[in-house]
């Protein structure tokens, strides 16, 4: 199904809202069997089942011909009369949804993509489909699909939230919603896998992955363990036909419960920013950061806060604050956990050396071996041993391969298949713009770099139409 979107509004806000939440989990029980009796978990959820609503919104859609100024004009409604009478006029659309209730008072928590751009949005409680509240729109953040709207209603019923941090692949779960807009369902799944990152859902990615059915009209719906303890918003599926294929994923609650929080304390979500472009650390850079995981820096913005506190490219993140850092999806979602100017510590790798430095964020707004090997001639360079070619940017090449002015380097312009090159990954119309700690605006500096690096590892920083990132050359 089709759904709407919407703009803030401005609201007065409460402040120092807190959660209501489950007591940790301390163990898991096994499914006995019996003569006389069957497994439910009806006890566990008919009370959460309560918070969660269904959301309709309505946007007017204009239709742009109809609204021509040509239309206006008298002379034209008077030899075109019946042709202006019979052209389409403006339009309401209509599209379903779900939405948590998470306080007595009328909080509820939904998709960004159910509300986004609506006109108005209705919600209606459980067991009372004929009775619409209009909600208003306290906040909302696009970049991880969470909003938050709110009915001027009291002692309504809520979930109460679950720690995301506590699961285990195969949790059972359920998945409860308004699926195709036939009211309130609940499907039963597992937890089939946690912390996915790009998926390309969203820009701040760690979902739960479940095999409970979720279907159109479930976004913005909750997913809650075998206790019903809040755990997840159901946001997304993968599927080839539209239908469910055991493939859902859900916003985790403690994503949820920082974003949340905060929308409804300032109404808007501000995340610190590094600076940085990152890459993960690949096989062939895995011995140079002695076998560590992290966040590969290939990109240091000049004034950014990264380029302040000392970090430079190739530089390795370990580690946020003592958290361990294992991936480039997951620095930036920690990195966009805290807030502009806060101050934290960021433990890197440097010369397979580790360090420590304090960071004050931002706020977010994205060769030639040997002379015998290598032959240069009009402003190009080819290295028989790697299989690489490589020329000085030109405007032409520039305009062919629309590159930007502030882009400098060496293009390669081609690869031998099946060469060293072409096995670590370069491709025609990469552009080479640093080789070790050598900066490469030429072919001259190109020959420099690979002169200097002989017969040693060598990471070079490239410019792909996928990104930057980093190719090592032995």
């Amino acid at each position: 199904m089709k759904c709407l979107y919407i703009l803030v509004i401005p609201f007065l806000f409460l402040s120092g809202f807190t959660f209501d939440e489950m007591p940790s989990i301390s163990k898991r029980n096994d499914v006995g069997i019996s003569q006389n009796s069957i497994q439910s978990y009806n006890s566990a959820i008919s009370e959460v089942k309560k918070s969660v609503v269904n959301i309709s919104t309505q946007k007017k859609v204009s239709n742009n011909i109809a609204n021509h100024p040509m239309f206006n004009d008298p002379i034209f409604r008077q030899f075109f009369g019946d042709l202006y009478n019979n052209m389409p006029q403006d339009r309401i659309e209509r599209s379903l949804g779900s939405g948590v209730i998470v306080s007595k008072d009328g909080y509820i928590v939904t998709n960004n993509h159910v509300i986004e751009d609506a006109d108005k949005i209705l919600v209606s409680l459980p067991n009372n489909s004929k009775k619409e509240y209009e909600a208003k729109l306290i906040g909302k953040d696009p970049r991880s699909d969470l909003a938050v709207i709110k009915i001027n209603q009291n002692n309504l019923p809520y979930a109460k939230l679950g720690d995301s941090n506590d699961l285990m692949v195969g949790d059972i779960v359920f998945a409860i919603g308004n699926p195709f807009g036939v009211g309130e369902s609940v499907t039963m799944g597992i937890i089939s896998a946690l912390n996915k990152t790009e998926m390309g859902i969203n820009d701040y990615e760690n979902f739960i992955q479940t095999d409970a059915s979720i279907n159109p009209g479930n976004s913005g719906g909750a997913l809650v363990d075998s206790r019903g303890a809040l755990i997840g918003i159901n946001t997304a599926i993968l599927s080839r036909t539209g239908g469910n294929h055991g493939i859902g994923f859900a916003i985790p609650s403690d994503m949820v419960k920082k974003i949340t929080t905060t929308l409804i304390e300032k109404g808007t979500i501000e995340r610190g920013y590094l600076g940085v472009g990152i890459q993960d650390v690949t096989e062939n850079l895995s011995n140079l950061y002695n076998g560590k995981n992290g966040a590969v820096l290939v990109n240091v913005d000049k004034d950014g806060a990264a380029a302040k506190a000392g970090l430079k490219v190739w530089d390795l993140i370990v580690a946020i604050n003592n958290k361990p850092i294992s991936s480039a999806s997951e620095l930036k979602n920690t990195i966009g956990s805290f807030s502009p100017n806060e101050i934290i510590n960021i433990t890197y790798m440097r010369n397979k050396k580790e360090y420590t430095t304090k960071v004050k964020l931002g706020k977010s707004e994205s060769d030639t071996i040997a002379q015998t090997q290598t032959k240069q001639n009009n402003g190009s360079a080819k290295n028989s041993n790697y299989g690489l070619s490589v020329e000085n940017i030109t405007n032409q090449t520039r305009q062919m391969y629309r590159l930007p002015n502030n882009l400098n380097g060496v293009i390669v312009s081609s690869v031998e298949e099946n060469s060293k090159a072409d096995n670590v990954g370069f491709e025609k119309g990469d552009i080479i713009s640093q080789i070790e700690d050598v900066v490469i605006n030429n072919i001259k500096d190109f020959n420099t770099a690979m002169t200097k690096y002989k017969n040693k590892p060598k990471r070079i920083l490239v410019y792909q139409q996928t990104g930057a990132k980093t190719l090592v050359l032995d």
